[in-house]
């Protein structure tokens, strides 16, 4: 494209197609490389591209950075949800710890012994 185009206007010369279906590419590898000597700058996906269909020998290019977990963190990641406060029959606020070693232990006083089952059948 020309700089004084708009950029999704009108095209100066169809250098070919790529259809990702069929995943077949045509291009013009002659015309593409006047247009590079010329000073026409090819997209990071469209080297690739011709650097897969072996239309040249040169390297790939990076076409998209993935975003790093550091910044996703900072510009405010998940957050751990703040422990709930519960309250026991009594009234009484657990903490987290507390509500883990509490229901264990009031279970286990409640339910039968294995014994007492067994003499009862």
């Amino acid at each position: 494209l020309e700089h004084t185009k708009k950029t999704k206007g009108e095209f100066l010369e169809l250098l070919g197609s790529y259809d990702p279906h069929k995943k077949a590419l045509q291009a013009q590898k002659e015309r593409i490389e006047y247009w590079i000597s010329k000073g026409a700058q090819i997209s990071p996906t469209v080297n690739n591209l011709l650097v897969n269909y072996k239309y040249w020998d040169k390297s790939k290019m990076a076409s998209w950075k993935p975003k790093s977990k550091s910044k996703t963190k900072e510009a405010g990641g998940i957050k751990p949800a703040p422990a709930k406060k519960l309250t026991s029959e009594s009234g009484e606020i657990l903490n987290a710890e507390a509500r883990s070693e509490t229901p264990a232990t009031e279970s286990q006083s409640e339910a039968p012994s294995a014994e007492a089952v067994t003499a009862n059948i």
